[in-house]
């Protein structure tokens, strides 16, 4: 089983592409990169997860967008959720300039045996798609009080924030179920393009985690905000210290008070 990151350019600009393979009851890194068009990603994932090898995409960009006008539910329940960790995601309507862009990246997805994936049998292997929202994935994962700030602001500070990510990647995804085995990443560089370059990658990196982490656990250690119809983002509960692998007699985790449990927060179908 493959997981693909795709941390997609809305618009314009290259999007960080990341593939990770379960093996040895662990994950390991295949490949960080990065494409400019729809038409080089789609040969990118057509190399790493050729039809028909199981793999879970997840996307950080809106695939399903139902609404004219306004907000997407998800979106609304990120405000409500994670507003307190500067975790609110930008909201999605037909009407923005990144819509059309976005949605066809999630057709062409699905022309290749990718379904959208809101619900999922835990560990069955097949030919998903999922989106992704990575500042509120590494406030969970991490357990950090708000988000890592390496978007915007000077150039040092966003270094700063960046160096942090990289650090906890490091540090905290080989200890967590399922482990990713991790030889190194790239270093974080001193000029803006490259500082941007590796910003992308390592955001594709925690989208194909959290792609991993839905297809190990399912809702038993996940949240999502949404369901097919509204548009959905999958979010990881915050792990507990000992993650041990499913079974189905184990129970549910209790999510912490300030995060949402996912019945609370994902709405019937």
């Amino acid at each position: 089983m493959k997981f693909i990151g795709i941390d997609l350019g809305w618009t314009t600009g290259a999007s960080g592409l990341c593939c990770l393979m379960w093996a040895d009851n662990q994950l390991h890194l295949l490949n960080l990169d990065r494409r400019e068009s729809n038409e080089d990603i789609l040969a990118w994932i057509d190399t790493y997860a050729p039809s028909p090898e199981p793999a879970i995409i997840a996307v950080d960009a809106p695939t399903l967008i139902p609404n004219a006008t306004g907000m997407r539910l998800p979106d609304k329940l990120t405000h409500k959720h994670f507003h307190r960790y500067h975790a609110a995601c930008y909201p999605a309507n037909l009407g923005r300039p990144f819509a059309q862009r976005t949605v066809e990246f999630g057709l062409s997805l699905e022309a290749r045996g990718f379904v959208h994936a809101p619900v999922i049998e835990a560990q069955k292997l097949g030919r998903f798609q999922i989106e992704v929202f990575p500042h509120p994935a590494i406030v969970n994962l991490f357990g950090l009080e708000r988000i890592l700030k390496y978007k915007k602001g000077k150039l040092s500070e966003r270094r700063a924030e960046l160096i942090k990510l990289r650090q906890y990647i490091l540090d905290y995804l080989p200890t967590l179920q399922p482990a990713l085995k991790l030889p190194d990443l790239p270093a974080v560089p001193l000029t803006g393009l490259a500082l941007k370059s590796v910003e992308d990658k390592l955001d594709s990196l925690i989208c194909a985690y959290v792609g991993a982490y839905w297809w190990y656990w399912g809702l038993k250690k996940n949240l999502v905000l949404g369901d097919r119809t509204t548009g959905y983002i999958v979010i990881p509960a915050s792990p507990s210290p000992s993650s041990s692998s499913p079974s189905p007699s184990s129970s549910s985790p209790s999510p912490s008070s300030s995060s949402p449990s996912p019945s609370s927060s994902s709405p019937s179908p």
